[in-house]
């Protein structure tokens, strides 16, 4: 062996790089988040939705390849994501499909491929794939090649087509394109576990329970869950569901007050590995 190879001081050093590549990261995340290029209304619910935060838990590093499933038309999580892997990570932004037969995906698909070509110096690394539960495009990644998939309050919209088989096809589509080891983080509205769970999730509410349950179905293990975006003062049994809430206040001036006063809605954090 040679002489001065010290396994213990190696074990040492190992521990002091982890934490500061940690911090490395927050740092990144903190700069990402403040970025000048995102939107007014966008930064306007970061204390609502905690970005830094959340995506620390979830464990994204500058370095790693990403999917963010249904980003949507305004891309919350994209304008965070994009600047913070742009140098050394991938970021996949799998959302509407262009060629859909749906209006509504075409204008989605256009208003963020038009948001990317307005802003190169933040999107133009960024890859699009197309994700469209109804007709069965789930092609995220190849097999095997991605860190994280992420996905941001949208089990409910999958669950809105009410076959559950087509909800575990996207949690098997997450599983195939993720490394062993990789992860996928969902953040969802939460629906309290005394409640019963209409399997079309019409309020927009779903139980904990059964997001595990889905996820664990294709092979995924909870490794854990966080609290941080969780809202006590949140019911979950308001007129028109979690969208009587802000930001969007579905009853317009109905108790607007009192769903100001509650904020936006309680969510469950959870990460799961392959």
């Amino acid at each position: 062996m040679n002489a001065f190879f010290n396994p213990s001081a190696l074990a040492l050093a190992a521990a002091l790089i982890a934490p500061a590549s940690q911090a490395q990261s927050t740092d990144a995340l903190q700069t990402a988040v403040a970025s000048g290029h995102r939107t007014v209304a966008n930064v306007a619910r970061d204390a609502a939705r905690r970005p830094v935060e959340t995506l620390a838990f979830f464990g994204v590093k500058p370095t790693d390849t990403v999917v963010e499933l249904s980003p949507g038309a305004g891309g919350w999580y994209t304008e965070i994501l994009a600047p913070y892997l742009r140098e050394k990570g991938l970021l996949i932004a799998a959302g509407d499909d262009p060629a859909s037969a749906q209006p509504f995906q075409q204008r989605s698909a256009a208003r963020l491929r038009a948001k990317f070509d307005a802003l190169p110096s933040v999107y133009d690394k960024v890859q699009m794939a197309v994700f469209d539960v109804a007709a069965g495009k789930l092609n995220l990644a190849p097999a095997g090649s991605v860190d994280k998939v992420l996905t941001f309050r949208n089990v409910h919209n999958w669950m809105g087509q009410g076959d559950e088989a087509k909800t575990r096809a996207v949690f098997a589509a997450a599983y195939s394109a993720l490394k062993t080891g990789g992860v996928l983080g969902v953040v969802e509205h939460r629906l309290p576990a005394d409640r019963e769970q209409n399997l079309k999730a019409p309020s927009g509410y779903v139980h904990q329970a059964y997001v595990v349950k889905m996820a664990e179905s294709v092979g995924f293990k909870l490794d854990a869950a966080s609290e941080v975006n969780a809202n006590p003062k949140d019911t979950a049994d308001h007129e028109n569901g979690v969208w009587a809430l802000p930001p969007t206040f579905a009853n317009k001036d109905k108790d607007r007050a009192k769903y100001a006063a509650i904020g936006e809605s309680d969510r469950m954090t959870l990460r799961f590995v392959k």
